[in-house]
């Protein structure tokens, strides 16, 4: 048993470094421009349904930008905590911003989907940039991303956010779960990635209108709660260029109200079901359990068995595999340190709540869900 343990350890800390080595080469953060980009046209798209508590930073953080920005849409989903209002009222003070109402949601639809498909068609520059209500951008946020996807030849990009305003209970749980993704697709911006396993981020995508068009706009993944990874993959399989960058110094965000609220939300779509096959979910899912959430149980027994461990080379390759796993974790921590506002003890401390985190995805995994934030969707979705 401690000679297959020993092997399992080994294999595990290799697949790691196999899927996170692209890693080192990663660019730096995104730069703002607050200068902005002549010659160019975009168009913002924020979908919202009663996002009343959240609208007003995200307006003002879009209001603040210069060129390209040529029309900011608001699609709201027939909100009734005073979102129209406030937005309307944005409106009235700056003549990009226009409220629109998306059409009665479909059968078979996802909300989010479906308004970014209404605001896609109405757009009417060359490149659209969704943003969500929960975010603030920064002054040359727009300018930015638009420059970064043309220096890398992009026709969709996402860009990771800096997280803000988290207690200290979501600063000790949010990155445990932010690094599972890493550890099922590997590094971020790494080219090497396949398109089955490329990541993307929906509070802050930008793609070439035309591009997104021809290939059906929103509607391939219209069932998907994930449906920024479930695009990308979608278009990066068909062969679009797409890609993911650091943002962090470009937007920050602010998602939930509090742990509870963050353990329920991020983690019905955590498991990324919509954008992976079934086979593929499973074995990313055990690798996690196995690299990720197993790994401190495992440090500690070993630490209170080890000197009934025969010496020699099986206890040897359990140590070195076990501390490398370890201790690539640690390093991941210190590599998103920057996509954080504030850290603190609790937050360097994620890497012990790495055994929860894991138990979410697998909690994720074995569920459909059935509400997003304040709808309920029909069973047909709920089954797909």
């Amino acid at each position: 048993m401690l000679t297959a343990l020993a092997l399992l350890q080994a294999a595990l800390a290799a697949q790691l470094l196999r899927r996170l080595w692209g890693g080192r080469t990663r660019r730096p953060p995104e730069a703002p421009r607050p200068e902005g980009l002549t010659g160019r046209a975009l168009t913002v798209i924020v979908a919202t349904l009663n996002e009343a508590r959240r609208i007003e930073p995200c307006l003002r953080g879009l209001r603040a930008q210069g060129e390209p920005v040529r029309e900011i849409l608001v699609v709201d989903s027939g909100s009734t905590d005073g979102t129209r209002e406030l937005v309307a009222a944005a409106a009235r003070e700056d003549a990009r911003i226009r409220l629109l109402t998306d059409p009665p949601l479909p059968a078979g639809w996802v909300g989010k989907a479906w308004a970014l498909q209404h605001g896609t068609a109405q757009a009417s520059s060359p490149w659209v940039l969704g943003m969500d209500a929960d975010t603030e951008a920064y002054p040359g946020c727009a300018a930015a991303v638009l420059a970064a996807a043309e220096r890398e030849d992009f026709d969709v990009v996402s860009f990771a956010p800096r997280f803000d305003g988290q207690s200290a209970a979501e600063r000790l749980l949010q990155p445990a779960l932010l690094i599972t993704l890493l550890y099922r697709s590997g590094a971020v911006g790494d080219p090497r990635v396949r398109a089955d396993r490329v990541l993307a981020n929906g509070q802050c995508f930008l793609a070439r209108r035309e591009t997104l068009l021809a290939h059906g706009g929103y509607e391939p993944v219209r069932e998907s709660f994930a449906e920024d990874v479930s695009l990308v993959r979608h278009l990066a399989g068909r062969g679009v260029r797409v890609g993911f960058l650091d943002g962090s110094r470009l937007y920050r965000v602010r998602s939930y109200t509090g742990v509870a609220q963050m353990w329920r939300e991020w983690g019905r779509s955590l498991d990324l079901k919509d954008a992976t096959s079934r086979a593929r979910q499973v074995a990313d899912t055990l690798f996690v359990v196995l690299a990720q959430g197993a790994q401190w149980p495992l440090a500690l027994w070993l630490a209170l068995r080890w000197d009934t461990i025969p010496a020699g080379p099986v206890r040897t390759l359990l140590g070195v595999g076990t501390g490398v796993l370890l201790g690539l974790r640690w390093l991941l921590q210190a590599a998103i340190a920057t996509s954080y506002e504030r850290r603190g003890l609790t937050w360097w401390l994620s890497p012990l709540a790495d055994p929860v985190a894991a138990w979410r995805l697998v909690l994720s995994s074995l569920r459909r869900p059935t509400r997003w934030r304040t709808r309920s969707y029909a069973s047909d979705v709920a089954r797909a």
